[in-house]
């Protein structure tokens, strides 16, 4: 790569200031909704049906996720 393409690399690579700050102020920040359901939303979500094959594969996942040493382990 020419100097010219590394300075252009290395312009686009470098994180602002004020994008370090934004994004500190928005990891503690609470996270919540930014309205309540509707109500036609709340009745949607009661008629949502689980797949149970879904469901077992998430079990299946949270514990082999659980189980895992070294890179990617969650304490």
């Amino acid at each position: 790569m020419s100097n010219s393409a590394n300075d252009v690399a290395a312009a686009h690579t470098t994180v602002q200031e004020a994008t370090k700050d934004e994004e500190a102020r928005e990891a503690v920040a609470s996270h919540t909704a930014d309205r309540p359901p509707t109500p036609g939303e709340e009745a949607a979500a009661e008629r949502n049906q689980l797949d149970p094959d879904v469901a077992a594969h998430e079990r299946e996942m949270g514990k082999l996720g659980a189980e895992i040493e070294g890179e990617g382990q969650i304490d």
